[in-house]
């Protein structure tokens, strides 16, 4: 029932966080982060992880246990003198025992650090997960966008090239230019037109592969929020800085490193662990122990009785030392040092890939800087040409194809404008993700 009414409560809530209009980017990425099925998979992890803590802390503490016994013969008996009778008789036994441990040759302690470290690692790849599920929901965030864009593009492409065909129309009928020309133009309108359904199709698209990743029940009406997006060299290029100086920052913050780092740790403690085996060890008992007996055909004192009279404390001191055990525990303590061997090298291999990592993100985003800029240009270019074309064109001194020509340059401009302003969003925001910063776009 409790399950039930905290599904229905997200449910709600999704209902109405979806009620309050377009989606900003940190509302997608806290709702991908508190409804993704992988992530609560990583928690229960880290929920494991606290158990076995748990479990290694209270070894400390003394057992208990209880133990009931009940036996009964039935034969001969020998009496005295060597006569024997048929006797059948019943015992009762009651026992309990505690024992502690004083001396594990140090195994307790140490695997209490090794799974403190083993919890530390399960909760920084918890945050190495919602990490990644973040960069995932700003890129598809960003590819909605850039699909908005690109159709707001091809609608006024689309618009400009209605308005060329009534134009061209009028041009006709006053016999300026002919018929042919208006049904050339009309196939650049099909065309555009055609563009503007194709890219109506992709922004529908990237917001479904949105909307999914955030687990939403319900995608009709799902929207994002259009951050306007100007100066965005001005508003980035600080998040643009040497990849060493990005490294040195990432090594102290980013989870993967922590994980490793810890994964390391605890290894060196469980070998410690193993090689407690080679340690006696110590540990205290105590007990009580009583009996009730009842043999057929013979009087016998009452249970009461008996439980009273045959009763018997102990305690005891156990000291347990190793001598030989089949190189068990020379192979374990073996297998531990391969294990630490082993994280040693995955955290040098992780380093190393963060390094890489970094490289790359920092010479892609020079790259989309410069692409960013040089499409600018082209798009100026582009821009002025299409303007002396239609010029021309409305005046009966060019050809419809020259001016289709001139309109496609500048569609295409413009799609590698957008296209290289948010793919430079993109490069910087993960710079930022390098650096510790949260991610947002405003």
């Amino acid at each position: 029932m409790k399950k039930y009414i905290i599904s229905c409560g997200l449910l709600l809530m999704s209902f109405y966080i979806q009620a309050q209009g377009k989606w900003t980017l940190r509302q997608c990425v806290d709702h991908a982060v508190q409804n993704n099925i992988e992530l609560k998979q990583q928690s229960l992890n880290v929920k494991n992880s606290e158990i076995n803590l748990s479990t290694s802390k209270n070894s400390r503490l003394p057992d208990l246990n209880a133990n009931l016994g009940q036996s009964f013969n039935f034969g001969r008996s020998t009496l005295g003198s060597n006569i024997s009778e048929s006797v059948n008789s019943a015992r009762s036994s009651f026992g309990i025992s505690t024992s502690v441990p004083i001396f594990t040759g140090f195994r307790i302690p140490n695997q209490i650090k090794a799974n403190e470290l083993a919890l530390q690692a399960a909760m920084e790849g918890l945050k190495k997960a919602k990490e990644n599920l973040e960069l995932q929901v700003v890129s598809l965030y960003l590819d909605v966008l850039f699909k908005k864009e690109i159709l707001k593009v091809y609608k006024e492409q689309a618009a400009l090239s209605n308005l060329q065909v009534e134009r061209t129309a009028t041009l006709v009928e006053a016999g300026k230019v002919p018929a042919s020309q208006l049904y050339d133009m009309k196939a650049q309108l099909a065309k555009d037109e055609l563009n503007v359904t194709m890219s109506e199709n992709d922004l529908s698209l990237s917001l479904l592969n949105l909307s999914q990743s955030l687990n939403l029940p319900n995608t009709e009406h799902f929207d994002v929020e259009e951050p306007v997006l100007d100066g965005v060299i001005d508003s980035n290029i600080e998040s643009i800085l040497p990849p060493s100086q990005v490294y040195q920052m990432a090594l102290g913050i980013k989870p993967h490193i922590k994980e490793a780092e810890y994964k390391l740790e605890s290894s060196r403690k469980n070998l410690k662990v193993a090689q407690s085996g080679y340690w006696p060890t110590l540990s205290l008992g105590a007990g009580y122990n009583t009996s009730y007996q009842n043999v057929s055909g013979q009087s016998s004192p009452s249970f009461r009785n008996q439980i009273r009279d045959f009763g018997s404390e102990y305690i005891s001191l156990s000291l347990n030392i190793p001598i030989f055990n089949r190189f068990e525990t020379r192979n374990r303590v073996r297998s531990a040092n391969l294990e630490i061997e082993n994280q040693s090298l995955a955290l040098d291999n992780v380093r190393l890939a963060l390094y890489k990592e970094i490289q790359q993100a920092f010479q892609s985003a020079v790259s989309a800087e410069a692409k960013y800029t040089s499409t600018g240009k082209a798009l100026d270019a582009a821009m002025e040409s299409f303007k002396y074309a239609r010029e021309r064109y409305d005046v009966g001194k060019s050809t419809v194809f020259e001016y289709n020509e001139a309109q496609t340059k500048l569609l295409t401009s413009k799609s590698e404008r957008i296209q290289s302003k948010y793919d430079f969003i993109f490069r910087s925001k993960i710079l930022d993700f390098y650096q510790g910063k949260e991610i947002n776009i405003k």
